[in-house]
């Protein structure tokens, strides 16, 4: 896949970038070199090979899932700075 003069300006607007005309065959260049670099990696053969959500191979804590006392309402909206008819009050945003 290439990258022309006239995507590279299309993709420029569409990021809000400001590229002079003079700045748009550097910047197609550039482009066609990532998009090389990610075909070449798909040729690499990953087959066999786990995916990973970290480079460094780790469980995420967990804690139990216990069920604990409800009905706490008062407490809860004790720390509010305004609670009416056991809801939060927030100030309204939209008129």
């Amino acid at each position: 896949m290439s990258i022309d003069l006239e995507t590279a300006a299309k993709v420029a607007k569409l990021a809000r970038i400001r590229v002079d005309e003079d700045a748009l065959p550097a910047l197609a260049e550039e482009f066609n070199t990532i998009l090389g670099f990610i075909e070449q990696l798909g040729e690499v053969d990953v087959t066999g090979v786990e995916p990973m959500t970290s480079v460094t191979p780790q469980r995420l804590k967990r804690r139990e899932d216990v069920v604990t006392e409800g009905d706490q309402q008062d407490k809860i909206l004790s720390n509010a700075p305004d609670a009416r008819e056991g809801f939060f009050a927030v100030p309204k945003v939209v008129e």
